[in-house]
């Protein structure tokens, strides 16, 4: 069991535990199953941010937000303005996923998938490659700052910064072509709008990383304070096991010895959870807010247990209620959570496959109904607007249909480059009948055709209004 009653874990003052005092956290790096799972999944991750942006599939990127065009390119789709609903979906399907994972695993995505995580992890390594390990440099933090050391730590916030340009070039690969991008850095042609957007994402990515890193996590990012929402009591967290641990012992006394005397746990003290905790929390002291479940005290309490000839698992994920009742993966409100789940990525997936390729719009030209002329024919007026959301199609031919007799004039080839002008066209029928005419245009290109309902008005109608 991870959850005991409070008696069995000494009561005492709890250092400011969310580094309120301003004190520095210095990150002690650690080995084991839980740091490898860890890279496991932002390695590729990482690989994705930085080399997704440069693929490209007949000169259109994979996925870009493309807002002077107004839309998104994502994998060969292209998504309009008009889309927005499947896009709302998809932010609907990936919520829903996470409140699913988040009642079964906790806290897994802040701990192994989060960006502000990952990054962190990068820049504490960094900090670890030119600095040396956690325990020297929180014994040089008030040394002075000169010599050897200073040469350090310039190298160090200057990698900082090399990596959080990157970044921050990257990042904006995803708003605009990244060849053009380089290109105009490289020529030093960007633009003074372009640098300052690229100064800002460089400032910002090197203070959350490298600066400010667990406060992100425990004042910025909302997660923390409604996690308890999306959790129960059968939910797996890392969390000590104060009935094994409690009361502490020392590491200097064997297992042996102390399990003679009787009158202490398994924990011997050393505090190596808290220095490998990113955020600086003791887990000894229960369920806490700024806990990401990263694993990194599992794993440096593991291995020394094992040092200690001591069984692992004192730190462990874990449920608070795994001994009272059996762990039960299915319950009311996590089915809840997967319902939700598969409506949401259903109804996404069915918006996606029948989303459309163009979008047609059809105005009147509210400043002259119709007109009428000397031979006979009378000609309506029309505004006509397409964008385009498919990559091959470029161009269509227009035509119009639904009365015998009508002659469109206007552009038969309609281009599509997206550029939100409008275009002029007038219908025009030799002897109306008079009324309301219903009429329809048509929009092809060499395999389908799109069709969009309209109306004709005629002289008789009008007089009747």
């Amino acid at each position: 069991m991870h959850q005991s009653p409070s008696a069995q874990i000494p009561l005492r003052p709890i250092n400011d535990a969310y580094g309120l005092e301003g004190r520095k956290i210095h990150v002690r790096l650690t080995e084991g199953r839980f740091q490898n799972l860890r890279r496991l999944i932002s390695w590729p991750l990482l690989a994705l941010f930085f080399g997704l942006v440069w693929v490209q599939s007949k000169g259109t990127p994979w996925l870009m937000f493309d807002f002077p065009e107004r839309r998104i390119l994502l994998f060969g789709t292209h998504f309009s303005w008009y889309d927005l609903h499947i896009l709302t979906g998809m932010m609907i399907t990936a919520a829903s996923l996470l409140f699913f994972v988040s009642m079964i695993w906790g806290r897994v995505w802040c701990g192994f998938a989060c960006p502000q995580t990952i990054w962190t992890w990068i820049f504490i390594r960094i900090e670890r490659w030119t600095e040396g390990r956690a325990s020297l440099r929180q014994r040089q933090e008030n040394m002075p700052l000169r010599g050897a050391r200073l040469a350090r730590r310039i190298v160090k916030h200057t990698l900082w910064m090399t990596v959080a340009l990157l970044t921050a070039i990257t990042f904006t690969g995803y708003f605009m072509p990244i060849r053009d991008l380089v290109a105009q850095l490289a020529g030093a042609e960007a633009s003074t709008t372009l640098v300052g957007w690229l100064v800002c994402m460089t400032l910002l990515t090197y203070i959350n990383a490298g600066l400010v890193r667990e406060k992100i996590c425990l004042h910025a990012c909302p997660y923390s304070r409604f996690q308890a929402v999306m959790m129960d009591d059968r939910s797996l967290k890392v969390s000590y096991n104060a009935e094994r641990g409690e009361p502490r012992g020392s590491i200097k006394l064997s297992s042996a010895i102390q399990q003679a005397k009787g009158s202490v746990g398994d924990c011997v003290d050393c505090n190596i959870c808290v220095q490998v905790c990113p955020t600086g929390i003791d887990i000894r002291d229960g369920l806490q807010a700024a806990c990401i479940d990263c694993g990194a005290c599992i794993d440096a309490c593991d291995q020394v247990m094992l040092k200690t000839q001591r069984p692992t698992g004192l730190i462990g994920f874990a449920a608070a209620q795994e001994q009272q009742q059996p762990q039960r993966f299915w319950r009311p409100r996590l089915l809840g959570y997967f319902a939700v789940t598969l409506i949401a990525f259903s109804s996404t997936g069915y918006a996606l496959v029948n989303k459309k390729d163009l979008v047609v719009e059809i105005r009147r030209d509210r400043d002259s109904l119709y007109r009428e002329f000397s031979d006979g024919s009378l000609c309506n007026f029309y505004q006509i607007k397409a964008e385009s959301f498919a990559p091959a199609l470029t161009q269509m031919d227009v035509s119009v249909s639904g009365q015998e007799g009508l002659v469109l004039q206007g552009p038969e080839t309609f281009m599509l480059d997206n550029s939100g002008e409008w275009t002029a066209y007038r219908v025009c029928l030799m002897n109306p009948a008079g009324g309301v005419l219903p009429i329809t245009f048509n929009f092809s290109d060499q395999t389908r055709t799109w069709s969009r309902s309209s109306s004709l008005i005629t002289n008789t109608h009008y007089q009747q209004r």
